[in-house]
């Protein structure tokens, strides 16, 4: 089967090429420091596909990437407490979908950008939550996530800086992590499902730009060790923000986007 037949029709050759860029960029930040991909990803790649086929596109490559994890994390979790998070996300996974399917592409760049900024801020302040856990909150932490999730996958620092702040050990807060975001991953495919957002178009450019991904992951993965934490996280700051700066709608006429 040719690139070509993969292609859906309003994705040029030039913009799958974009998509693989920022694909590659985003998965090698995640791949080092477990976190960063959506924040990246999806300001850039919604300048050059619409925001609701971006958000499927990374649905499907980051599910099928970290797919791998969830055994283990299922085994070492505190799966009631994931639970309590899962339930908010529940609820609000749906409402950010339907958000995605009805607003004007511009707009929910506008708020995917809103998003990452804030989220951007929360993780270059370092705050992390260190109270006691209650369910309620959990709950809330979830939906909060679970929106960001449902609009435009972008569900990840809530959830960190809830989790990683906890007097717990790391490795449980990263079993409740990582099995957070596979009861999510598992909501928004069903919803992205139902609504139509995961076309068959969706699922064939993810065969494309999916392999890029991986290698981008396995990269980053490599990369662990090779440069200091610290370092590698301001870059990727760096590399958020300037996502986020290149992708305001307001600067598509002066840089000849659509």
């Amino acid at each position: 089967m040719s690139i070509s037949a993969l292609l859906p029709s309003e994705i040029s050759v030039v913009a799958l090429v974009a998509l693989m860029a920022v694909a590659l960029l985003a998965s090698i930040a995640r791949g080092f420091s477990g976190f960063g991909a959506a924040l990246i990803f999806m300001p850039l790649a919604s300048t050059v596909a619409a925001p609701r086929t971006v958000a499927g596109l990374l649905l499907i490559i980051d599910l099928v990437g970290s797919a791998p994890l969830a055994p283990n994390a299922w085994r070492q979790a505190d799966r009631k407490a994931v639970a309590f998070m899962a339930l908010g996300a529940l609820i609000t996974v749906p409402i950010g979908t339907y958000a995605l399917t009805q607003l004007d592409p511009v707009t929910t760049r506008w708020i995917i950008i809103g998003f990452v900024t804030a989220l951007l801020t929360l993780l270059i302040s370092g705050w992390r939550y260190h109270g006691k856990g209650h369910p309620a909150l959990s709950v809330g932490v979830g939906g909060l996530a679970g929106f960001c999730s449902g609009l435009a996958q972008t569900g990840g620092p809530p959830i960190v800086a809830y989790w990683l702040g906890r007097p717990i050990a790391s490795t449980l807060a990263r079993a409740n992590i990582i099995l957070y975001f596979a009861m999510t991953d598992i909501l928004s495919f069903i919803t992205y499902s139902v609504s139509g957002i995961l076309s068959w178009d969706v699922v064939k450019l993810s065969l494309l730009v999916g392999p890029v991904y991986g290698v981008g992951l396995f990269v980053g993965a490599r990369m662990f060790g090779v440069a200091s934490e610290t370092l590698f996280r301001r870059v990727c700051y760096s590399l958020i923000a300037l996502a986020v700066l290149i992708s305001l709608p307001a600067l598509d006429q002066l840089l000849g986007r659509r």
